[in-house]
């Protein structure tokens, strides 16, 4: 069974000219896009299977990231139910010649693990492994209240 730091990713992905919207900021949609392939890897990385978004649960952008900026993303499985996995995903800006980091944005999705012919397959029993992870857990279901 995989625990709750098992499941935790994070990516970087460098803010370019061809990701900014007319503000010189980090487009939405392409934050949006980057937190779901990973916000997926952590997933399937739990499931052992192609996981699919089912839904996008609140997604709030609380400040913008720059052209020039890294976008941080972190995601990690919190809970699981039959088919479905939650997964809950931040992002911050990162400087990137200093290393500091203010939050943007936080959401939980919802994936759904497919078998190979695109149905509905089980997933495992999440285990929480250690306080860290319990930590994380309990921080993604205090969010959802």
């Amino acid at each position: 069974m995989p625990t709750v730091l098992e499941t935790r990713i994070r990516n970087r992905f460098r803010v370019q000219p061809n990701h900014a919207n007319n503000n010189e900021t980090l487009h939405g949609g392409t934050l949006m896009k980057w937190l779901d392939e990973v916000g997926a890897m952590s997933a399937m990385r739990f499931a052992g299977e192609t996981c699919v978004t089912a839904r996008v649960n609140e997604l709030d952008f609380v400040r913008p990231i720059g052209l020039g900026d890294t976008a941080l993303v972190e995601a990690y499985v919190y809970d699981a139910g039959r088919t479905s996995v939650r997964v809950a995903i931040r992002a911050w800006r990162e400087e990137p010649r200093t290393g500091g980091t203010e939050g943007t944005t936080e959401s939980t999705f919802t994936f759904v693990a497919i078998d190979e012919d695109g149905r509905p397959t089980p997933v495992p029993d999440l285990t929480v492994g250690t306080g860290e992870g319990e930590r994380l857990r309990e921080r993604a279901l205090a969010a959802e209240e």
